[in-house]
């Protein structure tokens, strides 16, 4: 089947949803203690009518952080990845946030592509000290040794950066 066979569908997820995403997460070998809906907008891609894959946005003051962004092994490479990560940074934009955060070990390579550049933890605790993946990050201990990247998106108004 190609992609061009297959119907893919983005949708907001709302509250009945978030039992699915955090299967997804599961599936896909993330952690999902720090998920939650509050504070938070997710979205749901859907190939051929079953959810395959993820990703949320946790909102601050003018900036957001990207966090659970997954795809099934058996729904990649079709885009799926791709079209929800435009669909979050298109979100981020027209909330006028400045900035786009996230932690990322393995994917750099993946992130550079969408204009995402290495910064420190530190910056993304000080932008968004209130994100549940950050406050997880900093009770837990991890969020030092994370690989943290931003992008700079133009709010609402201009496409640069998105």
């Amino acid at each position: 089947m190609t992609l061009t066979d297959m119907h893919v569908k983005l949708r907001q997820a709302q509250p009945e949803d978030f039992s699915t995403i955090l299967d997804l997460l599961t599936r896909c070998g993330l952690h999902t203690s720090s998920v939650t809906p509050q504070g938070s907008t997710y979205w749901i891609a859907d190939l051929n009518g079953t959810p395959g894959g993820c990703i949320g946005l946790e909102h601050g003051e003018g900036v957001s952080l990207i966090r659970s962004t997954a795809v099934l092994p058996e729904a990649r490479s079709q885009g799926l990845g791709r079209a929800l990560v435009r669909s979050a940074l298109t979100h981020a934009t027209l909330r006028g946030d400045g900035q786009v955060y996230l932690f990322s070990e393995e994917a750099g390579d993946y992130w550079r592509r969408f204009g995402f550049v290495p910064v420190t933890a530190a910056e993304i605790s000080a932008a968004l000290p209130e994100a549940p993946q950050v406050r997880s990050g900093l009770t837990k201990g991890w969020i030092h040794d994370e690989q943290a990247w931003r992008l700079d998106v133009q709010p609402s108004g201009g496409e640069e950066g998105v």
